[in-house]
């Protein structure tokens, strides 16, 4: 580690406070998908008093912003998510299901400590620039709505991106790791129909049913199914079923589509034919219905290069370490849901002998905590899940890592997670990945030819060309 870095990493760590006072605060507030008004304003407001120009209302969003430190080239983004989930609402530090508001919310995905590790990283760049003067830029960019309402993608329709020459950014996990692969693209819309309300015995031929038209919208699509790529996926959730009396014709009725493709171009195609469902759908029930279009994000674009220097500077830092009784609450925690027993990483799934380096790591290791840095996977792996990150991928480079914030095979979007999200256990996390992409930060803008090499792979790998899922007359909203 040069001394330069160390200046980063020291900077983070005299800011720990700061980046812990972001997640916990983050954490209590869980606000959904762009109603992050209190989230963002959190982030803000620290990035202010630490020097930075805060625009908020970032393309039009109102709980997006940038946070800018330096000038000059080059110009590094950040990515920050700080959205929480429904129905997820947990006590921190607890090893039973307990909710702390009936009902609420909650950061079953750990949003709260990715944007804190975001800002830690931002935090650690500007003390290097400030100490040597050099050229260069840092921006922490406020991206709300990872969970629903893709505002990456979003930006990417008002071409934000394609002023970054590289964008890092972490997601807690169970494990320590650099990510590679790419994911699904995705399309959200909601069909709300129109119909006439009537008695549906005694005069059932003056009605007309938004529930049959989006019974037979549904038929529709499944039918469709037999004709549309074995790598496209479409679901469905009925969200506004009529009414409970089965004695009226239903007079309204609401579907929510998401059309998911490994290609963002052919998941648009996809969704054109759904929206024709729908139109026949109406037709067919005499109804009308509105078309709400929800968001769409594209598949993401991995960088090698990006994740050779991530995994680099990974190995520099290290890993974090934990206390006893941190790794007895993760061993314990580690009984409460299946699977605790799974080989960590995202190579384990696709090579064999990655998965039994893993595993004797992990049974080195002795704790449900992957206190260890797997190595670095290069072959191709997909994830079926879907973030508006892809988006950014199509328009810069951009590389990613996994900091371990809960316990090993602990399950997305689970109520473990929200638990660990409110401890030490993740506050820690959120430091550590700011010390790393720090780091990486540092090489990119002192180290022109690896830039230039990550910027020639992403040259190549886009060169189809961006089909950006966003209409354009489409605003970012929350569906009924």
């Amino acid at each position: 580690m040069n001394h330069e870095k160390m200046t980063a990493i020291r900077a983070v760590e005299g800011k720990a406070h700061l980046v812990r006072e972001a997640a916990e605060k983050i954490w209590g507030f869980a606000e959904l998908s762009l109603q992050e008004e209190q989230s963002a304003e959190v982030l803000c407001r620290i990035c202010e008093e630490e020097g930075f120009a805060v625009t908020r209302g970032v393309c039009n969003i109102p709980t997006a912003f940038t946070a800018v430190y330096g000038t000059g080239k080059p110009v590094i983004g950040l990515l920050a998510e700080y959205d929480a989930l429904s129905g997820l609402s947990q006590k921190a530090g607890s090893l039973v299901q307990e909710e702390l508001v009936s009902g609420g919310c909650g950061h079953g995905c750990g949003h709260n400590l990715l944007g804190a590790g975001a800002f830690a990283a931002a935090l650690g760049v500007k003390a290097w620039l400030e100490e040597t003067g050099k050229s260069g830029t840092v921006i922490l960019f406020g991206c709300p709505g990872e969970e629903g309402g893709a505002a990456k993608a979003f930006m990417a329709r008002e071409e934000l991106w394609r002023s970054l020459d590289a964008a890092l950014t972490w997601h807690p996990d169970d494990c320590n790791e650099v990510v590679t692969g790419s994911t699904n693209s995705c399309i959200q819309v909601q069909y709300k129909f129109h119909g006439i309300a009537s008695h549906a015995a005694g005069a059932p031929e003056k009605g007309r049913s938004a529930l049959d038209a989006v019974e037979l919208m549904n038929i529709g699509v499944q039918f469709l199914r037999e004709h549309m790529s074995d790598r496209a996926r479409v679901h469905y959730a009925i969200t506004d079923g009529g009414g409970r009396s089965p004695n009226v014709v239903q007079p309204t009725a609401t579907v929510l589509y998401m059309v998911r493709s490994d290609k963002v171009a052919e998941a648009v195609a996809l969704q054109a034919r759904v929206d024709k469902i729908a139109q026949g759908a109406a037709l067919m029930t005499e109804t009308t219905y509105d078309r709400l279009f929800i968001d769409g994000l594209a598949e993401t674009i991995p960088n090698h290069t990006l994740e050779q220097l991530l995994q680099k500077n990974f190995e520099e830092v290290g890993v974090l370490s934990h206390t006893e009784e941190e790794l007895a609450f993760a061993d314990a925690l580690a009984k409460t849901y299946p699977g605790s027993d799974a080989v960590p990483g995202t190579g384990s799934a696709y090579e064999d002998d990655y998965a039994g380096k893993a595993a004797e790591l992990q049974k080195e290791c002795g704790h449900a905590m992957n206190d260890f840095l797997l190595p670095l996977f290069t072959g191709n792996s997909f994830n079926p899940g879907s973030t508006d990150v892809g988006d950014v991928s199509w328009q810069t480079p951009v590389g990613q890592v996994h900091v371990a914030a809960w316990p090993n095979g602990c399950p997305g979007h689970s109520w473990q997670n929200v638990s660990c999200a409110g401890t030490g256990l993740g506050y820690k996390s959120a430091v550590h990945a700011g010390k790393v992409l720090s780091c990486a930060v540092i090489d990119l803008m002192t180290d022109g030819e690896t830039l230039a090499k990550a910027r020639a792979e992403f040259e190549k790998a886009t060169k189809a060309g961006y089909t950006c899922p966003i209409p354009a007359d489409a605003v970012p909203v929350v569906p009924d």
